[in-house]
């Protein structure tokens, strides 16, 4: 990997960091399902360095924890769901993929749950997150409907297809 390549990828990972320390404060509205979305419409396959990256970054900015495990398969979901999807450019489209992951996200986050802590656990948790999840839904919808263009855009000017 060039060092072009894994500086960029590097800065990129932070930014998901930093979208998503700088939002902690409002549960469950963030930017990084869009930005996982945006990244892998234009980066394919090296979306997943950001994303583990983006992860340990996590883990070692909050510690790690049962939640981490998370972190490395759920935008990794999200990820090939838009790998599948790629030839879709709607806002609406991206807005509604974003919407869904968000109502799914609790879901996804319950299954170690369910691993360490049987049925009972895994339900509870999930069931328990449902009212975060919505909101989730709602403002990824929001979220991504209003900013995927102007950060496309923003994509578009730093030539980011062809520094890679």
């Amino acid at each position: 990997m060039k060092l072009e390549t894994l500086v960029l990828l590097s800065i990129l990972a932070s930014i998901l960091l930093l979208s998503q320390v700088s939002l902690a404060a409002i549960p469950n509205v963030e930017l990084v399902s869009l930005l996982v979305i945006i990244y892998t419409r234009y980066l394919k396959k090296r979306v997943f360095f950001i994303i583990y990256v983006f992860a340990l970054l996590e883990i070692v900015l909050y510690g790690p924890g049962i939640w981490a495990v998370n972190y490395l398969y759920v935008w990794t979901v999200l990820a090939a769901v838009t790998m599948l999807l790629d030839r879709q450019d709607s806002p609406l489209i991206w807005g509604l993929v974003s919407g869904l992951f968000g109502l799914f996200f609790g879901l996804l986050c319950s299954i170690p749950y369910f691993i360490v802590g049987g049925v009972a656990s895994g339900f509870a948790y999930w069931i328990s997150g449902i009212p975060f999840d919505l909101v989730h839904c709602v403002s990824n919808l929001i979220v991504t409907v209003v900013l995927y263009k102007p950060i496309c855009l923003i994509m578009e000017r730093l030539n980011i297809r062809k520094r890679l």
